[in-house]
């Protein structure tokens, strides 16, 4: 049984004008579908990885998950004990007026009936590659992917089952980038930890995934295994991201940049919403809209039209 699961999940936001301006002008309201119909499992010990283009939805899928949203529709089933998140930004994640051991310590004293809350500190940050002392200091006297390390710690101080990870290395440099994946991993085989990857970079991905969602407009239209998704993609999507990825092997192989831009979600195009960038699309793509069956949602897959 999958550690979490999610089925049909959908959120939608209210992103209408003022009362005001909708009465005098006769607007009516409007709501932004972020997230429409996503259903994934993830598998205790398992890295899923959610990638898309900024504005996917992958984000408030995250958000979902760990309970900052609510979901207009669906289900979220979460079989664990605990669940943490661990953010994006670490100079906007961290109280900047608590000292260090203060900020991991409060996992402990809210979720813990224990006496010894300070050496459990000094331990998480060892664990995360800091000293003790470190504890006695403010957030403001650290680098990006020390901070980083500090949130790691704040969110290993629940004692989770799952660590939600929403972009965690997107604001570091890319040495300091391979030092923090090198930490998760380590973790995650020393404590048996199940990851929710939420990321942009493919590159990333590619090193912590075992498998990997791809997300377009708030739906997800391939998920594979990380292999069969790197080598083998089906969906013209995830074709067109892994085609823009600079080439690292210098093979020779040039560098597609992703064509057109992803339309706007407050007015999604009918049919399949990638059809309007999509060199495979026909007339069905432009008025029905493919399902997820197997593991990719495109009627030129399902069709033939598309050979692997």
């Amino acid at each position: 049984m999958s550690l979490l699961e999610l089925e049909g999940v959908s959120r939608d936001f209210d992103v209408s004008r003022p009362w005001l301006n909708r009465v005098i002008e006769g607007e009516p309201r409007r709501s932004l579908r972020a997230v429409d119909g996503v259903s994934f499992a993830v598998d205790s010990g398992e890295t899923l990885a959610l990638v898309g283009e900024s504005g996917c939805g992958k984000s408030t899928v995250a958000r979902l998950i760990v309970g900052l949203y609510a979901p207009s529709e669906g289900r979220i089933a979460f079989r664990g004990r605990r669940m943490q998140m661990i953010f994006q930004d670490p100079y906007a994640s961290l109280n900047p007026r608590w000292r260090v051991k203060k900020i991991v310590a409060e996992p402990i004293r809210f979720l813990k009936n224990t006496s010894d809350v300070e050496q459990q500190v000094e331990e998480l940050l060892v664990q995360v590659g800091l000293s003790a002392d470190d504890g006695e200091k403010y957030p403001h006297e650290f680098s990006g992917g020390q901070r980083q390390r500090i949130s790691i710690a704040r969110a290993l101080a629940g004692e989770p089952d799952l660590l939600v990870c929403d972009e965690p290395t997107s604001a570091l440099d890319v040495s300091v980038q391979a030092q923090i994946l090198n930490l998760m991993a380590e973790l995650q085989q020393r404590l048996g930890l199940t990851y929710l990857f939420i990321s942009h970079n493919l590159a990333v991905v590619s090193q912590v995934a075992d498998r990997v969602g791809v997300m377009y407009l708030g739906r997800i239209v391939e998920i594979a295994s990380a292999v069969e998704l790197f080598t083998q993609p089906r969906h013209p999507y995830t074709r067109m991201l892994l085609d823009a990825v600079p080439d690292l092997g210098m093979t020779g192989k040039a560098r597609v940049p992703v064509a057109g831009e992803v339309p706007n979600p407050l007015a999604p195009p009918p049919g399949c919403a990638f059809h309007p960038r999509c060199p495979h699309a026909n007339a069905r793509c432009r008025t029905e809209r493919p399902q997820l069956i197997g593991d990719v949602a495109c009627h030129a897959v399902q069709e033939g039209r598309i050979t692997p």
